[in-house]
């Protein structure tokens, strides 16, 4: 098989990153190693930066989103019982978020390649990209037994954190970059009204949470827990009143209970690699970087790296010109590393860190009070939550 642009993996943005390059006339292959299914019953993020939605709309697959996505013109943040409203459309100009989970953005995309017969292939086993610092870089892998081989000109690494691509790279090429937190995520998805029409992030003395949704009668929260937790140590009945003891009163008492559709526990982590680009391979979104979920920044910076490999791409078949190609790491890793100091300014603001002594926990109180207090605090939180522009 002969394609222009093999792209590992079919999540969000190997998926993105393949519709934007069939509206601008380049073919490309994908390639997933788990089944359709599996990659839409991932539970992932739902606040999408206006710079992200952005980025959607211009792939032609934001008619659902923009009928079922809850627009945001602010978000809590409460520290005991004390609540901060940032009011992300004043201070920013206009801006705002929208929630929309990313598995319909995920759906929406796998929808549109089904309906354009763009060439998807699931269940792929034993990936290997081959020659990719080369000028005839090569995918191989095997499916029903079968050894298949894709020629191509680009390989394009959006398989993840434990993906193949960056795995391929020789250790000294590439340089990675870890803080690992000694905390955790306990999440409940319920078919429940969300507490509030906004966002919550919060600060107690048990630990964080957030109240988040995915539509106007699907809430997602989240509680810090132990790494050493497990899921089946939490009945609905415990997380909830674990949830509401750390609300503020008024809160709890609007808070409505169900069943869990699912629960899960996800370890934080900050993680980049350097550089995102070897020879004719690109890592972009997981592959190359991870951000603690607490800024919201994880699928959107995944989008960033797709919209600069995307305009990179284009403009190589385009215009035969490598400027993009070859400036795509230094431009994605200069907003990637502004969301990670982001991501972890807002997990040390808002997280119960084991270590903590009673001069951090000082520390973390003025750090809120001072926000509470500082119109141009709020400011900064703002513009970097709806998304900063772009370079």
């Amino acid at each position: 098989m002969r394609t222009q642009v093999a792209i590992i993996g079919a999540g969000p943005s190997g998926l993105l990153l393949g519709q934007l390059l069939y509206k601008n006339g380049i073919d490309a292959v994908v390639i997933e190693r788990q089944t359709g299914d599996y990659v839409l019953g991932r539970i992932r993020a739902g606040v999408l930066e206006q710079v992200a939605v952005e980025l959607l709309e211009e792939a032609g697959v934001s008619k659902r989103l923009k009928s079922e996505g809850l627009v945001h013109d602010g978000f809590d943040i409460a520290y005991d019982s004390d609540l901060l409203r940032i009011d992300l459309k004043k201070l920013t100009n206009g801006k705002t978020v929208t929630v929309y989970g990313q598995t319909e953005v995920t759906r929406d995309l796998m929808d549109a390649r089904s309906e354009a017969g763009l060439k998807t292939v699931y269940c792929a086993q034993d990936v290997e990209v081959i020659d990719y610092d080369t000028s005839n870089p090569k995918v191989k892998y095997k499916l029903n037994g079968q050894v298949h081989e894709i020629e191509c000109d680009f390989i394009a690494g959006c398989d993840g954190f434990h993906g193949v691509c960056r795995a391929s790279v020789p250790k000294n090429a590439i340089k990675e970059y870890e803080r690992v937190y000694p905390f955790g995520w306990l999440g409940l998805l319920s078919d429940t009204p969300p507490v509030q029409e906004e966002l919550i992030y919060g600060n107690h003395a048990d630990g964080f949470y957030l109240c988040s949704m995915r539509s106007s009668q699907r809430s997602r929260y989240y509680i810090q827990c132990a790494l050493s937790d497990h899921v089946d140590n939490w009945s609905d009945d415990k997380f909830w009143n674990a949830l509401k003891s750390r609300l503020p009163q008024n809160l709890a008492e609007q808070l409505v209970t169900g069943a869990s559709l699912e629960k899960s526990i996800a370890p934080l982590r900050s993680f980049v690699a350097e550089p995102l680009r070897f020879g004719r391979m690109f890592l972009a979104g997981d592959a190359g970087h991870i951000v603690p979920p607490t800024g919201a920044k994880g699928l959107n910076l995944a989008a960033s790296d797709i919209r600069y490999l995307s305009r990179a791409l284009i403009e190589f078949y385009g215009e035969k010109s490598e400027a993009g190609i070859n400036h795509y790491s230094q431009k994605a890793l200069a907003r990637i590393w502004k969301g990670e100091r982001f991501s972890w300014w807002m997990s040390m603001l808002l997280h119960r860190f084991p270590e903590n002594t009673g001069f951090d926990n000082k520390i973390q109180r003025t750090e809120f009070e001072y926000l509470a207090s500082s119109e141009h605090a709020q400011r900064v939180l703002a513009e970097n939550y709806v998304g900063l522009s772009y370079t």
